[in-house]
């Protein structure tokens, strides 16, 4: 089984929910959503390490989260002043034996052990996938002056989510890329599909929500309780 390090990013501040602070120590049901993922990644048998990123302030709340709780091998390290910087600055960290890089955002806080063995094999028969889910709503695009110019036609498009997992030379070498090139994006696959690298989409999970605004907050409540019965 290949090395694989879990990078989780978790340097959000959470501006669109009015937070003032890192929303990956929003508590949802009486936990940092943080926590969430990590507990996750520990149960996961795929997952050999783990680097959480985070703002240079938070580093100390991270551990205290962590704590004596986890036995694989963990990280916390600072990031940078976007979340592609702070990425860039997780790959700096992995362990010298990683072979693979599963990156996941700590705001999505309803991963699945299921949904991350999915992305990890599907990433290792083709060296890189990431979970998405098929695009529901009618997508308009409009102009500046806010009138729509056309409807896009929503077939073969996906949202895509984290976890995104990667070849660990592929990911590193679009990050170099990009530094180098001045790219900028907001997921990293966007990055490996430049390096002209295949990247397969495996079916996400439409619970596996990003919290971004306090409606999701609610939702995240509430998909967390039908599990639990």
């Amino acid at each position: 089984m290949p090395f694989l390090t879990a990078l989780v990013a978790a340097a959000g501040q959470g501006r669109r929910l009015g937070l003032g602070y890192n929303k990956a120590f929003l508590h949802l049901k009486g936990r940092p959503l943080l926590s969430y993922s990590l507990e996750v990644l520990e149960r996961s048998p795929l997952v050999q390490a783990v680097v959480v990123v985070t703002t240079p302030e938070d580093v100390g709340k991270c551990w205290d989260i962590i704590g004596r709780q986890y036995a694989k091998r963990v990280q916390v390290v600072e990031g940078g002043e976007e979340r592609q910087d702070s990425v860039n600055e997780g790959l700096k960290a992995l362990p010298a034996e990683t072979e693979f890089v599963a990156v996941h955002d700590a705001a999505r806080p309803l991963l699945t052990e299921e949904l991350l063995a999915a992305v990890v094999e599907a990433a290792m028969e083709v060296g890189a996938a990431i979970a998405a889910v098929p695009v529901q709503d009618t997508i308009k695009r409009s102009g500046a002056d806010g009138l729509i110019e056309r409807t896009v036609d929503r077939e073969g498009l996906w949202a895509a989510q984290t976890p995104q997992v990667f070849r660990r030379d592929w990911l590193e070498e679009a990050h170099v890329r990009a530094r180098r090139e001045g790219w900028r994006a907001t997921d990293d696959a966007s990055l490996v599909e430049r390096c002209g690298y295949p990247v397969k989409i495996v079916a996400g999970d439409y619970s596996n929500i990003k919290i971004t605004t306090p409606v999701d907050i609610v939702l995240a409540t509430a998909l967390l309780e039908t599990r639990k019965r």
